[in-house]
């Protein structure tokens, strides 16, 4: 075993796990958006309740909560600021387009998947780094 595959082998699992979380998370908001659309313009109570406002509310919450802490931990580990950048871009895409019209012309349902691409290209930076960043041992 060489000194590069040591240093990554000593890695703790749970250093990107969050991350890996995050980006499937992010991947199940996409789906969940493109098809609350889709039932929207086919039938209107079926869409009605997935576009419901609360799953929104909640969803952003968790997105926040799970960027706040895997986005965090891996800045202290790593000190590279472009991944938490990229992240909180897209945390505040999604947040605004909550702002945004919840109707048929899609508005809200584009913006909030280019901020949950944004929040999960961050996520998938964020990892990259930890993973590459230098393992430190305290005696």
């Amino acid at each position: 075993m060489n000194a590069a595959t040591s240093t990554l082998s000593a890695r703790p699992r749970h250093a990107t796990g969050l991350d890996r979380w995050a980006i499937g998370l992010s991947g199940l908001c996409v789906v969940h958006c493109v098809t609350s659309s889709v039932l929207i313009a086919l039938m209107s109570t079926a869409g009605g309740l997935l576009a419901a406002p609360i799953i929104h509310e909640v969803g952003l919450v968790v997105a926040i909560l799970l960027g706040v802490v895997a986005l965090g931990r891996g800045f202290i580990r790593h000190r590279r600021v472009v991944p938490v950048l990229v992240g909180v871009a897209g945390l505040g895409t999604m947040g605004w387009a909550m702002t945004l019209p919840h109707d048929a012309s899609g508005g809200e349902a584009l913006w909030t998947i280019v901020g949950v691409v944004l929040l999960a290209m961050g996520h998938l930076l964020n990892e990259r780094a930890a993973r590459l960043a230098p393992v430190t041992t305290t005696p």
